[in-house]
């Protein structure tokens, strides 16, 4: 009973030991650095609460964090490792504001139209490595990766191309089309927080839904759990790899119509990557790949990027100590073995 106790604590405590580990360290290199690890922490944590304004900005950035958490998430659980987030987030984007273009409907048409274009594009887009490991065998990680370059260069040729305006970007979208709130707006001292965060949190109860509570959710993580045992069951194993890929790419296309319909109204050709995809990996291994997990996570690495820019104001710790206090934290969650070691030594030591 005691065993089955730590299995259903074990994904909780970690994590947040590695939180802490990564707090713990960047302290330290804060003293090294000449900071006052005290001041910096307060600045980053009055940059996160101290305003509602900062709330706001924070469930803003948080938005597409969940979407690609949820899309990193999806493809492991299901046995695949999407790296291509970042690039079905682009084509996602894209598709999202040429539709906010392109069409004048009535919003109640024009925006589930333009959303459900960006989880199609990005769906699209993790269709293809799905077929290659399919039906080839090529495994996805490279294949996304390639992908992500092809996206970002192909969706930067179209904008110059047919739909360039001055500045470098597209038009903006239709106001049909838009996920702004003046309400939320309002609420939060007129931040950029829109109706996209309700959408990414509706999204993580349909992860969960789908996964844990249909009989598909359940052949799909059958074949992740074990090819073989799945095929030798009558399950049709390649087409539940593609179909793992290309609900992965819906999630992290809507999160791109998040931000093309939400925060920016628009797209601009963009000279590298957004990031936000890379940072959904780290968001769903924070969050043990569980739905819960991811919307913690995002919040966690939302609060973190937001905070940040007060402590570089207030305390003048760089912002560059943040991404590595992010990047320790990825590592401790990493070294899963190393925490579970600590944690081993400490009870013997209690005995």
């Amino acid at each position: 009973m005691k065993k089955g106790l730590s299995s259903k604590i074990s994904p909780i405590l970690f994590p947040l030991i590695a939180v802490f580990f990564g707090i713990l360290i960047g302290a330290i290199i804060m003293l090294l650095s000449g900071h006052n690890p005290f001041t910096g922490y307060s600045a980053l944590i009055r940059g996160i609460f101290g305003d509602t304004y900062y709330i706001g900005e924070t469930l803003r950035t948080m938005t597409p964090l969940i979407l690609a958490g949820l899309a990193v998430a999806f493809a492991f659980r299901t046995g695949l490792f999407n790296i291509g987030v970042e690039g079905q987030l682009i084509v996602g984007w894209l598709a999202s504001v040429y539709v906010g273009i392109a069409f004048d409907l009535p919003a109640i048409i024009h925006l589930p139209l333009a959303i459900g274009a960006g989880a199609i594009a990005g769906a699209l887009w993790g269709l293809i490595p799905g077929l290659l490991k399919a039906r080839f065998h090529v495994h996805e990680v490279i294949v996304t990766i390639m992908m992500n370059y092809i996206a970002l260069h192909v969706v930067n040729y179209i904008i110059r191309n047919f739909l360039l305006v001055p500045g470098e970007r597209t038009s903006t979208i239709n106001p049909s089309a838009s996920l702004a709130s003046p309400f939320l707006q309002t609420l939060t001292d007129f931040s950029r927080l829109h109706y996209g965060f309700i959408i990414a949190v509706a999204a993580c109860f349909v992860l969960w839904f789908v996964l844990w509570k249909t009989t598909k959710g359940f052949e799909l993580r059958s074949v992740g759990f074990n090819q073989h045992a799945s095929e030798y069951a009558g399950m049709n194993v390649k087409t539940n790899i593609v179909l793992s890929m290309v609900i992965s790419g819906g999630f992290a296309g809507v999160g791109g119509a998040m931000e093309g319909l939400g925060t920016y109204q628009y797209m601009t050709v963009m000279s590298g990557f957004t990031g936000v995809g890379f940072d959904g990996i780290a968001v769903a291994l924070l969050g043990a790949n569980t739905a819960i997990g991811v919307l913690l996570a995002a919040g966690l690495f939302g609060g973190l990027k937001i905070g940040a820019l007060n402590m570089q104001s207030q305390a003048g710790v760089p912002t560059e100590l943040v991404d590595i206090v992010i990047a320790l934290i990825i590592f401790f969650v990493a070294s899963n073995y190393l925490v579970r070691w600590i944690i081993s030594r400490l009870k013997k030591e209690d005995i």
